[in-house]
């Protein structure tokens, strides 16, 4: 295992991680300085899982890192709050099914008790529709919701949005960054339709796995990166333990 020096180092600017002792640096050619010290664990640790070939690909952390350091999109912290709301708009949760009728007791019986879960959370009013338009989500609402990501610094916020790309959910997202679903939980949910359908008529079993898989690593990574923003010392011991 390389030392701890040898992977990453603290800096005025925040951590800054090191590769063969040079400083890694973002396609805009900043230095690659990440705010918490669990959050340069866990980028050190992405890299140094790479062997012969790096594969980008499977660097969800670092890749996040870059989006929140040279901002392509050069969007300020409310155009990401609003930008992530909007997604209440066509939540996968809110769009339901009435036929054929398996598929919609499935949806209500599995997405319902989230739903529920975070109109009581943040004491909102979400509700679902079976019309291509959705539901009408009250602006109070979207009031709340932007209230509460306002509490998300920019970093953070970058995850949050990169796991509702995901999720296609603003709802299951928030409820996976809340640890009141599990990853795998949440993926599931979002795929409800398509895992029907596969149970119904079968799948091409090599393509169905890795897409789920993916899919599964792209929310974890994102979840982690939300979280690792705001260093926390247990998490930390987590990491160095491991």
């Amino acid at each position: 295992m390389p030392r701890r020096e040898d992977l990453y180092s603290d800096s005025p600017g925040g951590f800054e991680i090191n590769l063969d002792h040079r400083k890694l640096k973002t396609p805009q050619a900043k230095l690659f300085t990440v705010p918490s010290e669990a959050l340069a664990i866990a980028v050190a640790t992405e890299w140094d899982s790479q062997k012969d070939t790096i594969k980008f690909y499977t660097m969800h952390l670092t890749t996040l890192c870059n989006t929140a350091l040279d901002n392509p999109t050069q969007r300020n912290k409310t155009q990401l709050i609003r930008a992530a709301v909007k997604f209440l708009e066509t939540d996968t949760l809110c769009y339901r099914v009435e036929d054929p009728p398996a598929l919609a007791e499935l949806q209500k019986n599995e997405w319902d008790p989230v739903v529920a879960w975070a109109e009581k959370r943040y004491n909102v009013t979400i509700g679902s529709s079976t019309s291509i338009l959705g539901p009408n989500i009250p602006a109070s609402t979207k009031e709340t919701f932007i209230s509460h990501l306002a509490s998300y610094n920019m970093w953070a916020l970058q995850g949050i949005e990169f796991v509702i790309t995901q999720l296609k959910s603003l709802i299951l997202s928030m409820g996976l960054i809340d640890r009141h679903i599990t990853v795998e939980k949440a993926v599931l949910l979002s795929r409800l339709e398509e895992e029907y359908q596969i149970r119904r008529w079968g799948n091409v079993e090599w393509a169905h796995d890795y897409d789920l898989c993916e899919l599964r690593a792209r929310t974890a990574a994102g979840t982690l990166f939300v979280h690792l923003c705001s260093e926390s010392s247990t998490v930390k011991h987590k990491l160095l333990q491991d």
